[in-house]
């Protein structure tokens, strides 16, 4: 079995068995041994990371631009949405290197975005406003959203048509089509992400906006009745809307109680509690998941600080064992780690689990600190601390500290993708080339191995491999995409970070 050698105490242990020999015939010695060579810590400008990761927003906006936008290569774009079902659908972000609005990944961007800047929004220092910024471009939208009783827009853009062609959102001339979910036609799973963001976000805003913080408290509420009267899946009620892109896999049930479960934080009544704790019960499903799709980490890390005293519940006993499936020591772990130290999980885009997984981990790792707990896996005891390490690994390592010395983030370091697959970021900005570009205009900007004609900053793509390697091309899409649900977590735990904890 390797050796796995992790920080100081296994290199200077190396170096004794060594007998002070030099680093290069450490190294051999290091891949004779079968040892998995973690790349040494380099320092990280955390804040200069934060300022940049919420910048990225910037960047995914559509709508019309406010006048203090900093993305300024980007212009006004999809100005008419909604406008084929006589609804107001304009704003909102594009969740990713197309020019589609996703709404349930979107909602689940801003509930993570919500989240971020409740645990940690008073380490953003000057930041807080643009993350506050950021995340009211989203609930802003989401209001639009639901603002009709009995039906939820679940999508803007035909996302075969849109998927067909390579150019600027704000030349787009492809169908923006609008789906809607009702009370015939149900989408529990985007409804009940849509409640939790706005819950999440109320929070946010209770002591700086008292008025919209009740506005979206209240919509969350009645949001939430209307994913769980009208229950059903949006994959058969918007069709080729959702499928195959964002097709619900894990089903709408996590997303019910992820709702309840953010509601009954934000309200304190009793109702959404017992809500979430009678159907966690028969939810099924890993408890090892976390992302756009699947809830069920996230509801039991949430909810923790309500049963952290409790013996036996269910939701710490989910909690700890998420821990456990996670850390590199332990012997219940579940994901693998690639040579140079990158947590992975099966499918592309792997930093959308480091991003979140890592995230969880601060925040959890806050909780049991106040309850004086740590986590148990076999023999393994994790402490508080042992959590923030790992994260800490995960956060550094798309900050550069890995094989390739390759900075995963747009604009941050010395070294990042530079050809990123986004219509946006590769065509000319309307601020330089005027004129239109056509839906096929733009393949030769898609097809070109020239660096992107913008610099979409802050930007987390997909990342490398299990073996640390990494394609920088537009046409690599699982590695080269960026998404903003990638970025929304990694909001917080570098907000974390940056204060020093």
């Amino acid at each position: 079995m390797p050796v796995k050698l992790i920080g100081s105490r296994g290199e200077l242990e190396l170096r004794e068995r060594m007998g002070g020999k030099s680093m290069m015939n450490m190294a051999v010695l290091m891949l004779l041994l079968g040892v998995t060579v973690v790349t040494a810590a380099m320092s990280h400008d955390y804040g200069d990371a934060l300022t940049k990761s919420i910048l990225f927003f910037e960047g995914q906006r559509s709508g019309k631009l406010p006048s203090n936008q900093r993305m300024n290569w980007r212009k006004d774009s999809a100005l008419r949405d909604g406008s084929d079902i006589g609804m107001d659908m304009v704003g909102g972000y594009y969740d990713a290197g197309d020019n589609v609005k996703f709404h349930f990944p979107m909602a689940f961007t801003t509930t993570l975005l919500a989240w971020s800047i409740v645990e940690f929004g008073e380490s953003m220092g000057s930041d807080l406003e643009h993350a506050l910024e950021a995340l009211r471009w989203g609930t802003d939208y989401f209001l639009k959203a639901t603002s009709k009783p009995g039906m939820v827009v679940a999508q803007v853009g035909d996302p075969i048509s849109d998927h067909t062609c390579w150019e600027r959102p704000e030349d787009m001339d492809t169908l923006r089509t609008t789906y809607v979910v009702n009370q015939t036609h149900p989408g529990s799973e985007v409804s009940a992400e849509i409640a939790a963001a706005l819950a999440a976000s109320s929070i946010v805003f209770k002591d700086k906006d008292k008025r919209y913080s009740s506005v979206l408290l209240q919509r969350a509420s009645q949001v939430f009745d209307f994913a769980n009267n009208y229950q059903g899946s949006y994959n058969e009620s918007i069709g080729r809307g959702a499928c195959p892109f964002y097709c619900d896999f894990n089903g709408y049930h996590d997303e019910l109680i992820w709702g309840a479960a953010w509601l009954s934080k934000a309200t304190q009544d009793p109702k959404y509690w017992d809500y979430v704790v009678k159907n966690m019960a028969t939810l099924g499903g890993s408890i090892f998941e976390f992302g756009w799709d699947s809830k069920h980490s996230g509801i039991n890390i949430i909810v923790s600080p309500k049963v952290m005293s409790s013996s036996g519940s269910s939701f710490i006993t989910n909690a700890d064992s998420f821990v456990c499936s996670l850390l590199p020591e332990s012997p219940t772990k579940s994901v693998t780690y690639s040579p140079g130290g990158l947590m992975f999980k099966p499918g592309g885009c792997n930093l959308q689990h480091a991003t979140a997984l890592s995230f969880l981990l601060i925040v959890y790792s806050r909780y049991l600190q106040v309850a004086n707990r740590s986590v148990h896996c076999g023999s393994v005891v994790a402490t508080p601390s042992r959590l923030v390490e790992v994260a800490k690994t995960q956060v550094d390592y798309i900050l550069g500290s890995n094989p390739l010395g390759m900075s995963y983030m747009v604009g941050y370091g010395p070294k990042f993708p530079q050809r990123i697959h986004h219509r946006g970021s590769s065509l000319p900005s309307m601020s330089t080339f005027h004129k239109h570009i056509g839906c096929h205009d733009g393949n030769s900007y898609l097809a070109t191995k020239m660096p992107n004609r913008n610099v979409l900053v802050g930007a987390i793509v997909g990342g490398p491999d299990n073996n640390d390697q990494f394609l920088d091309s537009r046409l690599n899409v699982s590695q080269s995409e960026p998404a903003t649900y990638f970025n929304a977590p990694l909001v917080g735990a570098l907000a974390f970070f940056k204060g020093g904890k």
